[in-house]
C-alpha cells in the first residue's frame, strides 16, 4: 500500500512538473573583450500559457537592477550603460536570449532571465534563472585565407576577385597581406585590410600569397600560404570547328586552406569573426 501510495505522489509531481514552463540557461557563459555575446534564456511554449512579461537584470552589490523589460507595450532597456548594444531575442516563441555587443570587463557578472506566463486558469507563473557573465581578452586565432566567389584559387584573367583574411579574437584585428618572392627574398607587404582586391586580376598577380593577423592580445598570427593562379583567358578556349556559345573557367581550387574550423571550447559561437566589409578593402598593387 505504502509503495503503491508513493508511485502515485510521484506520478503527480511529474506532471505538474511537466506541466509548467522552464528555463533553460547555462551556468555560465564566456564572452570576448571588445565583441559580442549571446546569454542563452529559452523554455518550450506549453498550450495555454501566454508569455506576458520577460525580465533582464545584473547583479550590482547587493541587489540586483533591471537592465530590460519586455511587456505588452514593447521592449524597454532601463539602464543608459546598454543602450545601443542590448538586445532580446524575439523572433522564435520560447527564445528570449539576451545579446550584448561591444563587451567591457565590467560586464562581469551574474545575469538574471525572468519570464512572467499568464496560466490557462487566469493565474500569473513566474520562473528565473541566473547565469555568470565572463569576459576574457582572447588572443587572435590564426586566420584563415578564402575568395570572394566560388572559381576557387584559379581564376581567369580580367575577373575582378579577392582574397579574404578572417582570424576570431578580441577586436580590433590588424591584418597584413605578403607575396612570397623567389631566390629565397622576403616576402614582400601587399595589403593592409582583410580583404586583398584584384580588379582585374592578372597573370602577373600569380603566386603563393599569405596573410598575418594581430589583436591586442596574444602574438601575432599567420595563415597558410595559399597558390593563387591567374590563368591567360585566351589559353582557355579549346579550338573547334563550331563557335562555343558559353564560356567556361576552371572551377577547381588548387588551395589546400583548411575551411573555418569548429569550436568545442566553452567559447563556442562567441568569439568574434572580423568579416570584410566595403571599409576593410585594398587594392592589390601593380
Amino acid at each position: 500500500m505504502g509503495i503503491l501510495l508513493g508511485l502515485l505522489l510521484l506520478g503527480h509531481l511529474t506532471v505538474n512538473t511537466y506541466g509548467r514552463p522552464i528555463l533553460e540557461v547555462p551556468e555560465n557563459i564566456t564572452g570576448p573583450w571588445k565583441g559580442d555575446v549571446t546569454i542563452p534564456c529559452t523554455y518550450g511554449p506549453l498550450h495555454g500559457y501566454t508569455q506576458v512579461l520577460v525580465k533582464w537584470l545584473v547583479h550590482r552589490g547587493s541587489h540586483p537592477v533591471t537592465i530590460f523589460l519586455r511587456d505588452s507595450s514593447g521592449d524597454h532597456i532601463q539602464q543608459a550603460k546598454y543602450q545601443g548594444r542590448l538586445h532580446v531575442s524575439h523572433k522564435v516563441p520560447g527564445d528570449v536570449s539576451l545579446q550584448l555587443s561591444t563587451l567591457e570587463m565590467d560586464d562581469r557578472s551574474h545575469y538574471t532571465c525572468e519570464v512572467t506566463w499568464q496560466t490557462p486558469d487566469g493565474n500569473q507563473v513566474v520562473r528565473d534563472k541566473i547565469t555568470e557573465l565572463r569576459v576574457q581578452k582572447l588572443s587572435v586565432s590564426k586566420p584563415t585565407v578564402t575568395t570572394g566567389s566560388g572559381y576557387g584559387f584559379m581564376v581567369p584573367q580580367g575577373m575582378r576577385i579577392s582574397l579574404q583574411c578572417q582570424a576570431r579574437g578580441s577586436p580590433p584585428i590588424s591584418y597584413i597581406w605578403y607575396k612570397e618572392q623567389t631566390n629565397n627574398q622576403e616576402p614582400i607587404k601587399v595589403g593592409n585590410l582583410s580583404t586583398l582586391l584584384f580588379k582585374p586580376a592578372l597573370v602577373a598577380d600569380s603566386g603563393s600569397y599569405f596573410c598575418t593577423a594581430k589583436g591586442k592580445v596574444g602574438s601575432e598570427q599567420h595563415s597558410d600560404i595559399v597558390k593563387f593562379v591567374v590563368k591567360d583567358s585566351s589559353k582557355l578556349f579549346k579550338t573547334s570547328t563550331e563557335a562555343p556559345t558559353t564560356m567556361r573557367y576552371p572551377l577547381k581550387a588548387t588551395s589546400t586552406v583548411k575551411q573555418p574550423w569548429d569550436w568545442t571550447t566553452d567559447m563556442d559561437g562567441y568569439l568574434r569573426e572580423t568579416k570584410p566589409g566595403p571599409e576593410h578593402v585594398c587594392e592589390a598593387p601593380r
